[in-house]
């Protein structure tokens, strides 16, 4: 068949300006939705009046929030460790997200108390326990290895019951603690305004030896939504309009964490003119933080020397190759990234005082 050249032109046109739909779909963020329980495992089982397993509630809340993220963010990849009321072993939720090289993982789950009168939200990120009452939910949520036929050749002796292998959880873990607190706040902000779920302690931020988190490559929180055991919260996460809150709370705190980390991630990629300046600014790689303070040989840095820290209230944070030379700071990325640290950032300070990258970037600019 001969094309005339009006009917040529049209083709072309076409393919000029169709939208390509694998540049159109491109995800450049992924998150694992984690509803916790499933199957044979029911988790904790609300009162008499209620009679709704944990398992149901979470997977309710899980694939709402997804529904809420694929609605509204067209970037961010959806993963979710079940749809379906299904068994999964704890030590595949995060061998899923380590498969999918993702960037977050969110754990859904409801709490439970002998104490019918104790209610409220947590969100843990992963620690050592501070208290007696974080080291029952972290033993309760771990306790479910032995549902599991070969749990003690899948968990290498992992006790759930003992102090001490909690503590182990934590080692080499430390690199996404900034991350995980950042979104646990962020969630806990949410449900306090956005829910009728009360935020236990301070801010609802906690830490706990999970092992599902612990295993995870990437920055992670375990949402503890409500207590069933408590007629209030659980006659509102038992309801569609309970969980459709909860639901928006959590991607709301999502939303504002994956602003955050646009932020952190987009702004050190362009090299820029001029940038050995004489002003107090210098910049570095953020690769880790901790709860307590490191040697800086420590091998938690992975062979990195030109290691220097900062402390941010009672968390130190270690910056690799600090430097007033922008351009050289930013090429080190891949150094960093080559040692296992791929959450590290650019970070900047001015006289020694951390600010933000924006307003260093933004001075360096003014100056020129």
């Amino acid at each position: 068949m001969i094309l005339n050249f009006r009917t040529l032109l049209i083709v072309l046109l076409f393919f000029v300006i169709t939208p390509n739909a694998s540049s159109q779909s491109k995800k450049n963020f992924t998150i694992i939705i984690d509803a916790g329980h499933g199957g044979h495992d029911p988790g904790t089982m609300g009162n008499k009046k209620y009679k709704k397993y944990e398992k149901d509630v979470a997977l309710s809340i899980a694939l709402k929030l997804g529904k809420l993220i694929e609605k509204n963010m067209s970037d961010v990849k959806v993963v979710f460790t079940r749809k379906t009321d299904v068994f999964i072993k704890l030590i595949d939720r995060p061998k899923i997200a380590n498969d999918n090289n993702a960037d977050l993982f969110v754990s859904i789950h409801c709490n439970a108390n002998n104490k019918t009168s104790v209610n409220g939200s947590e969100t843990y990120v992963l620690g050592t326990h501070k208290n007696k009452d974080n080291f029952d939910v972290a033993k309760k949520e771990n306790s479910v290895i032995y549902l599991e036929k070969d749990y003690s050749v899948n968990y290498e002796g992992f006790d759930p019951n003992s102090v001490s292998s909690i503590v182990g959880l934590t080692i080499g873990q430390e690199q996404y603690l900034e991350n995980s607190l950042v979104l646990a706040s962020l969630i806990q902000n949410n449900f306090k305004t956005k829910t009728a779920l009360k935020s236990r302690g301070v801010n609802g931020v906690k830490q706990a030896g999970f092992w599902v988190l612990a295993r995870n490559y990437m920055p992670s929180v375990l949402v503890e939504t409500g207590f069933l055991s408590n007629d209030k919260d659980a006659k509102y996460l038992m309801s569609d309009h309970g969980q459709n809150k909860v639901a928006n709370a959590l991607y709301l705190g999502f939303k504002e964490y994956k602003k955050y980390w646009d932020d952190q991630t987009g702004m050190d990629t362009k090299i820029i003119e001029n940038t050995v300046q004489p002003s107090g600014i210098e910049y570095g790689i953020q690769i880790l933080s901790s709860k307590t303070e490191l040697s800086l040989e420590d091998k938690s840095f992975n062979g990195l020397d030109n290691i220097s820290f900062y402390k941010d209230k009672s968390i130190y944070k270690y910056v690799y190759n600090k430097s007033s030379d922008y351009n050289a700071v930013l090429s080190s990325r891949k150094t960093v990234s080559s040692k296992g640290f791929k959450d590290s950032f650019v970070v900047a300070f001015r006289n020694g005082e951390r600010i933000s990258l924006r307003d260093a970037l933004k001075e360096d600019k003014n100056r020129k």
